[in-house]
């Protein structure tokens, strides 16, 4: 009940404005060229849902796949710089570098080097995802904490073991925080990619529509990357509790017992 109360107030918001939309569109008589009201956005939705279906369909497994290995690619990193000072002292700062170039900057390259199929979207998907793992998983094994970490090696733990059974337990949290971060992008990432090099997605659904001077059509594409990058953060927020059941109640002895069990 706590987490449908808590979606009351966002729905509700949501809900205003887009009644706002409609009564100003209506009440000023804008041209639908311009700006749609959302009852002829949802109608031209409703009419291509076979399209948009089918392009939405690639674009979430783009993003999808794109996430994962992103996210494994990060975390690996994270956990190599955090062991190794030598290689966070080397790889850090280009970790750091590789955000100043913007993603639409990328893409173009990506599909020169990578074809336009669905790997440069993917990849694209993988380094956008990339950095926000890897801070939030070196933030977190940094952020153990430091008097459970003397407890468990009093009881004669080897490193291994205190890694194991206190650092990567502080660390899921974080990694899972990441990977929300990374989620929220990871649609918008793939439709990069779609507008310079694709065949399908939501990105080339939206290109056609802006071609053919279908406003109604490219913000009912919109509205699906809107809805489909929320479905994703939500996901992976389910994903994460279940991996951290200890939130609820982070006791020292809880976060233990957790990684045990």
């Amino acid at each position: 009940m706590s987490r449908v109360r808590s979606l009351v107030a966002p729905v509700g918001v949501t809900v205003a404005l887009v009644a706002l939309w409609q009564l100003v569109v209506q009440g000023a008589h804008v041209h639908p060229w311009m700006l749609p009201a959302p009852s002829s956005v949802a109608s031209s939705g409703w009419e291509s849902r076979s399209s948009i279906m089918t392009n939405a369909v690639t674009t979430i497994e783009e993003a999808v796949a794109g996430l994962v290995i992103g996210s494994f690619a990060g975390v690996a990193l994270a956990f190599v710089i955090s062991l190794v000072p030598v290689v966070r002292r080397a790889v850090w700062p280009l970790v750091v570098t590789s955000q100043t170039i913007p993603v639409i900057v990328l893409a173009p390259l990506v599909a020169v080097w990578f074809g336009y199929g669905i790997t440069p979207k993917v990849v694209l998907v993988a380094l956008t995802a990339f950095f926000p793992v890897t801070v939030a998983t070196v933030a977190g094994l940094a952020g153990a904490d430091p008097e459970l970490i003397e407890l468990v090696r009093s009881f004669g733990a080897s490193s291994s073991q205190v890694l194991r059974t206190v650092r990567i337990p502080a660390a899921l949290e974080h990694i899972v925080a990441g990977v929300r971060i990374a989620a929220a992008y990871a649609v918008g990432s793939a439709v990069i990619g779609e507008y310079v090099g694709g065949t399908s997605g939501l990105g080339i659904f939206i290109d056609q529509a802006h071609r053919s001077y279908r406003t109604d059509s490219m913000l009912a594409g919109v509205a699906v990357i809107a809805i489909s990058s929320i479905v994703l953060f939500g996901l992976v927020g389910v994903i994460g509790r279940r991996l951290t059941p200890w939130r609820d109640n982070p006791t020292p002895e809880n976060r233990l017992i957790g990684i045990d069990t």
